[in-house]
């Protein structure tokens, strides 16, 4: 009975994991909308022959990168600090 109470009241990641989950999400924002202008995904996925689509709009892109590095910077700096 003692481990269930040790098990039920220790936090997944501990008490870090809104900060966790954070950079994890603003990272992936970051990471897709450049990936999605400099190699835009492929008309039919099936097909690697396939011609690629056109590139994502800069004027899109560039605020989801920034807002995504903007929040990894962030929950960088929390977890760091601590």
């Amino acid at each position: 009975m003692r481990g269930f109470l040790l098990i039920a009241e220790t936090l997944f990641l501990g008490d870090d994991l809104l900060p966790w989950l954070l950079l994890a999400v603003g990272a992936a924002l970051a990471v897709a909308n450049i990936a999605a202008v400099v190699r835009p995904p492929r008309e039919d996925p099936s097909d690697p022959n396939s011609p690629r689509r056109e590139p994502a709009s800069i004027s899109r892109a560039i605020p989801l990168v920034l807002l995504g590095v903007a929040v990894s910077v962030w929950a960088l700096v929390t977890l760091i600090a601590g």
